[in-house]
């Protein structure tokens, strides 16, 4: 029996190299141990269940994927939404993901303004005017929104672009990896394990890409920390403990951002401002790591293929080319000149709108200047949240949700070992028989196996044959069915 706090006897062995490439998801054995104060990894497994404890497992501390968790409020106003969620009310009913919070301040100074500009009419002397102006400038201000909407949303389009071709990329690398880089026998499980850092630092790329397009300039986050804490980054160097506090916001300063106030916005290169030390280019740097990975696994004929070598280092200038492309998104908003004027010219329309439709409307003009005020500024604030698709604005790409996505799909491709085709094709692995010729055949493998070269390239043909034969069977039935006035007719081949 082990001591108090050591390790208790291994129930099983673990797999040798031998085992680990052929095993399966079913025929992986993993060790058990007992003692639950052991400082090593405790598993359990089912089919279903799995369940990991131990002091210095990940999954003790704070998960790799998560992220921190807002106040209900918070989650609510602040931060992208979450894709898994689903609203079953209608569009005009939600107010999650809607602009009307940070519209309030606005519309209540509009409406001030009109019922102002309505009763100096009624009862002091009439300010109305012709509403030929009404006309000319609604085109003027129609054509500025919609230049400005289609922008905005252009360079949403290509944000969320460039962050599919960066999951495209980073799947092809992970799978590049995962199967064509060779564990050599004398080092299998060093290889193994260098084969999973490589694959854990394609999410660390994600992770930290995300980061520096948020503005997030260190490398201390929850869900980075521990996948590059064995790098030596400037990121990691540039970090003081001063970072980990959270400053508590201000209620005014909370209240100002709920209503979308300028003044009230934090400059979101506020901490790249003050840092003191350099602080690299963390998404790069963890590149380099990437690319003398390869040059190790090419050296040690890990990696023997020059093709697989080759798309391996396409991948890594993609994904290069890739953050090159966020931040281009992220850098390159609309010229000031535009958004200034853009602003002018709507704040100069709704603010005359009073003296245009008094005339007609005599006192529904508060609510009918108040509802074009609606319309328009919520297409200007949609456009101004639209601008850069990387933030925390709720209208903002996911990027948290797509690196916990990326994060699943690299744990699934390494939950099992690199399955050899040949058992594939014997379907030694799958427990179902590789049924090569359905549906023309219901025969296996190894009945098909026992026939000639002859037979086997002549059901090819007649494979083409019967699906020829059954589309035309299906049309006919479909004929006959219509004719025979809803009657179905089966034709039998």
């Amino acid at each position: 029996m082990a001591d108090e706090g050591g390790i208790a006897p291994v129930s099983q062995a673990p797999p040798s190299a031998t085992d680990h490439e052929y095993s399966s998801h079913e025929q992986q054995q993993v060790p058990h141990f007992h003692n639950p104060n052991s400082r090593k990894s405790t598993w359990t497994k089912s089919l279903a269940d799995v369940n990991v404890t131990g002091t210095q497992t990940p999954m003790s501390g704070f998960h790799r994927h998560s992220r921190f968790e807002p106040a209900a409020i918070d989650s609510y106003f602040v931060g992208p939404r979450d894709l898994d969620k689903h609203s079953k009310l209608p569009y005009f009913m939600r107010i999650h993901g809607s602009v009307t919070p940070r519209m309030i301040l606005p519309l209540t100074f509009i409406a001030i303004w009109s019922t102002l500009i309505t009763c100096l009419s009624k009862f002091v002397y009439e300010l109305s005017v012709s509403s030929i102006l009404l006309t000319v400038l609604g085109f003027v201000v129609g054509l500025a929104l919609s230049f400005r909407s289609s922008s905005a949303y252009e360079r949403y389009s290509d944000g969320r672009k460039s962050w599919a071709t960066l999951s495209v990329q980073s799947r092809n690398l992970a799978r590049y990896i995962w199967v064509h880089v060779s564990e050599r026998p004398e080092c299998a499980k060093e290889d193994l394990l260098s084969k999973i850092t490589a694959i854990n630092l394609i999410l660390a790329f994600a992770v930290s890409l995300k980061h520096k397009l948020r503005f997030e300039p260190y490398a201390h986050y929850p869900d980075i920390t521990a996948l590059i804490g064995h790098l030596d980054t400037f990121a990691k160097s540039a970090h003081k403990e001063e970072h980990l506090i959270v400053k508590k916001k201000t209620p005014w300063k909370v209240v100002g951002e709920y209503l979308g106030l300028s003044m009230a916005n934090s400059n979101p290169r506020k901490e790249i401002k003050r840092a003191d030390r350099p602080l690299g280019n963390l998404p790069l740097e963890i590149l380099t790591y990437l690319s003398c990975y390869v040059e190790e696994v090419t050296v040690n004929k890990s990696l023997a293929s020059p093709v697989v070598q080759g798309q391996i280092l396409t991948c890594l200038a993609a994904l290069t080319d890739t953050a090159s492309s966020a931040e281009r998104v992220l850098t390159t908003p609309l010229p000031i000149g535009y958004n200034i004027l853009i602003s002018q010219i709507v704040l100069l329309y709704i603010y005359l709108l009073p003296f245009q439709l008094y005339s007609s409307l005599k006192w529904i003009t508060i609510p009918g200047t108040i509802a074009a005020a609606y319309i328009i500024l919520g297409l200007a604030a949609i456009g101004n949240e639209l601008e850069n698709p990387f933030g925390n604005d709720v209208n903002d790409l996911p990027l948290d949700h797509y690196c916990e996505e990326l994060g699943s799909e690299l744990d699934t491709l390494m939950a099992v070992p690199a399955p050899s085709f040949r058992r594939v094709v014997e379907g030694r692995d799958g427990g179902g028989e590789n049924k090569v010729f359905w549906p023309l055949s219901e025969s296996g493998f190894g009945e098909w196996k026992g026939r000639s070269e002859g037979d086997i390239r002549s059901a090819l043909r007649s494979k083409v044959l019967v699906s020829r034969l059954a589309a035309g069977m299906g049309t006919l039935e479909s004929r006959e069915g219509k004719g025979s006035g809803g009657s179905t007719v089966t034709v039998e081949a």
